[in-house]
């Protein structure tokens, strides 16, 4: 690769990355103001838990239908991720300026998390097509950390000051507004692109799984999100309910444990899926977010430092392996359908991810919040599991019969 063919590269990862950063601000903006719903709609705390699991619903929606369609494979990435990014900032400032409660607000926040569908996944691919495989995992690591910060920006937003919830929708809408424009005005797909799919292959989403490969890629995907989104989503509940906790400054907290020490996870894990392979690098990752999980009690009633410091290893290690799955499968599955693999993997964890973040808050209802994060540890184990398995699989020929 020419320097100047290098250097464009880079900045094509960068801009990537920045369209991440700013069209998935929308993902957590409503549950970055959860308390103040609750008291202005009159909704318990087990009502609100539909206001993310909508959203995630509505992505693995979106994703499925971009997998039964081929979209990411038939339609220009960049013009595809633009269009989205929009559509999820539209959905989000229709809901400040129309709705009143929560009958409204879960619709709208289905529609956000179809339309994210075709932000995330997409951003995948284009970001692995200006990478080689040498360098992909740092590539994606990158890409996952934009998605940490954007994902978690709104705790950030929220925690500047007493800010009224619609002002952190609409701030929140306008950072994914500003990314479906740089994503249209300046991303372009790379060199390392498959040829688009030329017919749709509905079915590609499940037969990849006859294959060892994607097989054990997405189950090693599946342990990991059991605990990744249910983390991100009642991580404030659970310092909220700690003892001379962190009061007001809790939302800045969740940022700086799940949001910065969770990209420097990202950046690193990336590193180290492209230094060390990418089996023993999510190992890694899935193993120390567990023992995190099963030291969560310990952690509870350690002071606020202490658990601050606690936050950030967790925080750190529960995404550190994410890009890694996406590296893996992008590696292993049918060049030619790459998009609509990735998508099938997505949807198949964020369904999973519903479950998870619904059975939580009744765990903590029974025990108490101290012990709540214990379910998450099964997640952290299969996923180790089945990475450890996954060894180093040769991408298959799509001339030849599939293989179990």
């Amino acid at each position: 690769m020419t320097d100047v063919a290098a250097a464009r590269a880079r900045r094509q990862r960068r801009l990537v990355a920045l369209v991440q950063v700013l069209g998935l601000a929308v993902w957590f903006s409503l549950s970055a103001v959860v308390p103040s719903l609750r008291t202005e709609w009159g909704i318990s705390a087990a009502a609100a838990v539909w206001l993310t699991a909508s959203a995630q619903l509505g992505f693995v929606a979106g994703a499925l239908g971009s997998t039964a369609l081929n979209l990411s494979d038939r339609i220009r990435p960049h013009v595809l991720l633009a269009a989205s990014a929009f559509l999820a900032a539209l959905t989000t400032t229709c809901l400040p300026l129309f709705v009143d409660g929560l009958a409204g607000a879960v619709p709208l926040r289905f529609l956000t998390g179809v339309f994210l569908a075709g932000v995330y996944p997409v951003g995948l691919k284009v970001m692995a097509s200006w990478s080689d495989s040498s360098g992909r995992g740092r590539a994606l690591g990158l890409l996952i950390a934009a998605l940490t910060v954007g994902s978690l920006l709104p705790h950030l937003i929220a925690g500047f000051g007493p800010l009224p919830w619609q002002a952190v929708l609409w701030i929140a809408a306008g950072v994914g507004t500003l990314g479906a424009v740089v994503s249209l005005a300046f991303v372009r797909p790379g060199p390392h692109l498959a040829a688009s799919a030329p017919t749709r292959n509905a079915a590609y989403g499940l037969t990849m799984f006859r294959q060892r490969g994607p097989r054990l890629a997405t189950l090693g995907y599946l342990g990991h999100m059991w605990e990744l989104y249910a983390l991100w989503t009642w991580f404030p509940a659970f310092l909220l309910a700690v003892p001379d906790g962190f009061g007001s400054g809790t939302a800045v907290v969740v940022f700086l444990t799940m949001g910065i020490a969770g990209a420097v996870g990202c950046l690193v894990g990336g590193w180290g899926a492209d230094r060390h392979g990418r089996s023993p690098t999510a190992v890694t990752a899935l193993v120390v977010s567990g023992a995190c999980c099963l030291l969560s009690p310990l952690a509870f009633g350690a002071g606020p430092v202490a658990l601050a410091a606690f936050g950030a290893v967790w925080g750190a290690a529960v995404v550190a392996d994410s890009g890694v799955f996406s590296t893996s499968l992008s590696e292993v599955a049918d060049p030619r359908f790459v998009g609509t693999a990735l998508a099938a993997q997505t949807a198949s964890g964020f369904l999973l991810t519903v479950v998870s973040i619904q059975l939580v808050p009744v765990l903590a209802e029974g025990v108490g919040w101290q012990f709540a994060f214990l379910l998450l540890a099964p997640g952290p184990v299969v996923g180790a599991v089945a990475m450890r398995r996954f060894g180093r699989p040769v991408r298959p020929d799509p001339g030849l019969p599939e293989r179990a």
